[in-house]
């Protein structure tokens, strides 16, 4: 579509430094067209403040902001947790909220009529494929504009630059420009000294961290938390039945507080580079640990050892923005059905950034104390032993006899 047709544009808005020059930046370029922004709620709270009205005095027609951090969770995350699905140990925060917020942002789209749905992602990074593989599955012929891969901005300095010349408030200054993802799973931060990977974070310095501290700042008393699991789904704490936002909630709280859920990794990201990142995700970090251990009571071996490789490719396939796709679909299903019986408490003890398991129980636990017990038992005949040996043996032994008659080594 030719930029003088596109009369009305839904923008993807969070606020932030990108998307709070577009506005102005669309009215230079596209015509002045009409902006409709558009916020989805997974839980990153104070952002939200002051959006409205930041909006609407930088040239946005209306804002929607629309609350779908449950769906977010029940529908995104809960099920990647019940898969063990993690890329190169990251849980995957940012790449859990694009699917869902470009659902919404397709669905006031076309409801609003709109020739156009604009982001602002980088073009060196993974949510700009995200954003555009969920619209192109969910609304196939709309226009995509992004705006990064347009202008002649080349930096976050550069939007600064812009944004201090149209008189656009910002949030951040010079030297507190990290990039930053927030939603009620995950904080991530990128960008000024964290590009090099020599220096540490400075996970003490005050305001770095926001959903805790740092291990070294945490209590010299631990803290003992139970999860319970219905099917591999989360649904209480300490014996306390919780929604989704409640639960996440109350186990950030208490992962936080414990220096829970640091991670500093060097990842590979799906346009071709490698880029440092700092996580923060003290309540997922206890889910997964969590889980995890329960699964290793109720998954019999052949089942949890398969599992963990279609763990690993639902990981890669939700990190490079293929969330609606039916190898995704089938996946899920393949994960639902080993769910079934994952069912029980988990007991944690969490201490200075540790998650230390503390007990774990479930009605449908296949370890069976009768037969694993090192004292005497009426259940298991260890002469049988000799019998399996000879067999699973068999292949190991008639190859070695083979070296030994030809002289090999």
């Amino acid at each position: 579509m030719k930029t003088k047709e596109i009369k009305k544009v839904v923008l993807a808005y969070s606020g932030g430094l990108d998307t709070s020059i577009i506005i102005p930046w669309l009215k230079e370029n596209y015509n002045n067209p009409e902006v409709i922004a558009v916020s989805a709620n997974v839980g990153q709270a104070d952002e939200l403040e002051g959006l409205e009205e930041k909006a609407l005095k930088t040239g946005a027609s209306k804002i929607y902001i629309e609350d779908i951090t449950e769906e977010f969770l029940t529908d995104y995350v809960f099920p990647c947790v019940q898969a063990g699905a993690l890329y190169e140990n990251y849980m995957l925060g940012t790449a859990f909220a694009r699917p869902p917020i470009a659902k919404k942002i397709v669905e006031i789209a076309l409801s609003e009529g709109a020739d156009a749905i604009c982001h602002g992602c980088t073009g060196k990074g993974n949510d700009q494929v995200r954003f555009e593989m969920a619209i192109k599955a969910l609304a196939p012929d709309m226009t995509i504009i992004a705006p990064w891969r347009e202008w002649s901005i080349k930096s976050r300095e550069e939007e600064i630059d812009y944004a201090e010349a149209h008189n656009i408030p910002l949030k951040i200054n010079r030297e507190t420009n990290y990039s930053k993802d927030k939603n009620i799973w995950h904080l991530s931060h990128e960008g000024l000294d964290l590009e090099d990977p020599a220096n540490e974070p400075h996970y003490n310095k005050v305001g770095f961290l926001e959903m805790g501290v740092s291990p070294e700042l945490a209590p010299d008393m631990p803290t003992y938390v139970t999860v319970h699991f219905e099917k591999g789904i989360p649904t209480a704490i300490d014996g306390k039945e919780m929604v989704a936002v409640e639960l996440i909630s109350k186990l950030n709280e208490l992962g936080g507080k414990n220096g829970i859920g640091l991670l500093d990794i060097v990842e590979n990201r799906l346009v071709g580079m490698k880029c440092r990142g700092v996580y923060e995700t003290p309540g997922g970090a206890i889910l997964y640990k969590a889980h995890e251990i329960l699964e290793t009571l109720c998954l019999d071996k052949e089942t949890s050892h398969y599992k963990a490789l279609i763990a690993q490719k639902l990981a890669e396939i939700v990190y490079n923005a293929q969330w609606f796709t039916p190898l995704t679909e089938a996946i899920l299903a393949f994960v639902k059905t080993t769910q079934k019986t994952v069912t029980g408490d988990v007991k944690l003890k969490l201490y200075k950034g540790n998650i230390i398991n503390a007990g774990v129980t479930s009605p449908y636990s296949l370890y069976d104390p009768e037969i694993a017990t090192f004292d005497e038992d009426n259940v298991y005949n260890q002469a049988d032993a000799t019998g399996f040996i000879n067999l699973y043996g068999l292949s190991t032994k008639v190859y070695a006899k083979m070296k030994a008659k030809n002289g090999l080594k």
